[in-house]
């Protein structure tokens, strides 16, 4: 487990931990925007609204979803809308729903802020201790 972790994220990590991905282990936690990775292309994990809207911000990326995912009346996949990447295909939702959806799913953002060659890094995922295994 990594070592910069909050109780809140510990305690989630022991509840969830067989089910969460090691790259979700071993990430470095980030708490709040402002924080930075130790190095360009370092995993990055959080949980924090403010840390993903700020990241998904900085990028031009807003709120969205993949049609034809959805559960009943609950949002299918979670992605972001990149500008020039795209988007025709998601569906925006407003940050209110998005988030909605990610804390009840329990989901971790893991992301970076850098490529390794020090570039601005879209990359990001999300990891469940619900999704389905192999």
């Amino acid at each position: 487990m990594a070592e910069n972790t909050t109780t809140k994220e510990k305690e989630f990590i022991e509840k969830y931990g067989d089910e969460l991905s090691p790259t979700t282990k071993n990430a470095k936690w980030i708490h709040k925007v402002g924080e930075k990775e130790d190095h360009p292309g370092q995993t990055l994990a959080t949980q924090n609204h403010d840390v993903i809207k700020h990241w998904a911000e900085e990028r031009g990326a807003t709120p969205a979803t993949v049609p034809g995912t959805e559960h009943g009346n609950d949002l299918g996949v979670l992605r972001f809308n990149f500008p020039g990447y795209g988007g025709k295909d998601l569906q925006e939702v407003s940050w209110d729903k998005w988030f909605q959806t990610f804390d009840d799913r329990k989901l971790v953002f893991l992301f970076q802020q850098h490529m390794k060659n020090g570039h601005q890094s879209n990359f990001f995922h999300m990891d469940s201790p619900f999704r389905e295994h192999d």
